[in-house]
């Protein structure tokens, strides 16, 4: 459907897109001593988060609208294997959207001074900070599907559960903008703090789903 329609996509990116653009006019009176790249990380990954959010409600909405969500839980398959089915799925929708994202984000933010680090960092923590949201964001989204503010539980129950991530992810990210000495270490530091989120809440929602979906 989404191959079809492209409507995920589009509205995923345009969201972060223009996201993008209240930052940058937002900043822009705050005058020409202030460095935007300090706050550049903390900005982007919000952007991400609640882009994703968008895409998550809307990847469940229609599959419980359709009877999809029925049919699934009806065939011979594990429902873990559902749910990663699903993660994965959100995580290619989160990791185009980003990759559209980011060229629009260094030309707001990394223009003054630069880009300080290495280029590999950054497809590295976006990949794994995008895992954690994908998998914890497919669970909380089974959660609130069939609630009735669909969009308000999702935001309530996800945006504390992101705050170990985001606070690794905004790290690691920081020090591949800004470089520096000191920023490799920093930046494997978030990234440990990122991998071990992940491979936690990825393990407790593989475990839960099954009991969540069939609530």
């Amino acid at each position: 459907m989404e191959l079809r329609t492209k409507e995920m996509i589009t509205s995923m990116g345009l969201y972060s897109l223009l996201t993008m653009v209240v930052y940058q006019i937002a900043l822009s009176q705050s005058g020409s001593s202030f460095d935007p790249r300090q706050i550049a990380a903390g900005l982007l990954w919000l952007a991400f988060l609640f882009t994703s959010m968008l895409g998550l409600n809307r990847s469940l909405v229609h599959e419980q609208d359709q009877g999809c969500l029925e049919a699934l839980l009806l065939a011979p398959v594990d429902r873990p294997v559902i749910f990663f089915a699903k993660a994965i799925g959100n995580l290619v929708f989160l990791l185009i959207v980003e990759a559209l994202t980011i060229p629009v984000f260094a030309f707001l933010f990394l223009q003054g001074g630069g880009y300080g680090g290495s280029f590999w960092m950054i497809p590295l923590v976006l990949t794994a900070g995008s895992i954690g949201i994908a998998g914890v964001g497919t669970l909380l989204a089974t959660m609130s599907v069939n609630t009735k503010g669909k969009d308000f539980v999702l935001t309530v129950l996800m945006v504390p559960l992101m705050y170990p991530l985001l606070l690794a992810a905004v790290s690691a990210t920081t020090a591949a903008v800004l470089g520096g000495d000191g920023s490799v270490e920093q930046f494997w530091a978030g990234m440990g703090g990122i991998a071990g989120y992940d491979a936690i809440m990825l393990l407790a929602a593989y475990a839960l789903y099954e009991f969540v979906i069939g609530a």
